[in-house]
C-alpha cells in the first residue's frame, strides 16, 4: 500500500504564503479540511494548496466567504478535483466574475464624478444629480450601480455629442 504525503500546517502555510491562522479560519469556516495524525498534529492534502490559492484570489477579487464555500462544496471530497471539476466551477463563476469586473470598471471610469450618493447633491449639486433624483432608483452609489446617469445640461449640447471619442 503507497502512502500518500500529508503536509503538515507549516509547510502548506509557507507554500501557499499565509499565515497558519488562516489556515485555521479556512478549516474552521469549511473551506479546508485536514486530518490529525496520532499526535493531534493537523495534515493536509496536497490538493489543499490549490484551494487556499483559490480562497485567497476569490477574496481579492471582492467574493464573499459564503460564495467561496458554495464554489468549493461543489468539488469533491477525498479526491484531489480534476481539471474538469475546476473547469466546471469556473465556468459557474464566470457571470458572477464579469458582474465584478463590470462594476470595478465603472468604479474606476466614475470615481472622480457623481455616483448618485446623495453627498453633494442633497443641497450643493444641480449639474450631476438635480434635486437628488438619484435617491428615486434607490440607496447607496445608484450611477456607479449602474443606473443611469441623466444627461448634464452642458453634455447635452452638440459640441459635447462626441464627449470621450478621440478625434
Amino acid at each position: 500500500m503507497v502512502e500518500v504525503k500529508r503536509f503538515t500546517v507549516g509547510e502548506i502555510a509557507r507554500r501557499a504564503g499565509v499565515a497558519t491562522s488562516a489556515l485555521r479560519f479556512y478549516e474552521e469556516h469549511g473551506l479546508i479540511q485536514s486530518e490529525r495524525n496520532d499526535a493531534g498534529h493537523r495534515r493536509y492534502h496536497a490538493d489543499v494548496l490549490r484551494r487556499v490559492s483559490f480562497i485567497r484570489t476569490a477574496q481579492r477579487v471582492g467574493l464573499s466567504l459564503a460564495e467561496i464555500r458554495a464554489a468549493l462544496d461543489s468539488l469533491p471530497d477525498h479526491r484531489t478535483p480534476t481539471a474538469t471539476d475546476w473547469e466546471r466551477l469556473a465556468s459557474s463563476w464566470r457571470p458572477r466574475l464579469d458582474e465584478q469586473i463590470a462594476l470595478l470598471t465603472r468604479m474606476r471610469d466614475q470615481l472622480d464624478e457623481c455616483i448618485g450618493c446623495g453627498c453633494l447633491s442633497l443641497t450643493a449639486c444641480g449639474l450631476w444629480n438635480p434635486d437628488d433624483v438619484a435617491a428615486g432608483l434607490g440607496t447607496g452609489p445608484r450611477y456607479l450601480l449602474s443606473d443611469e446617469r441623466p444627461v448634464r445640461p452642458d453634455e447635452s449640447s452638440p459640441e459635447h455629442s462626441d464627449r470621450g471619442n478621440s478625434v
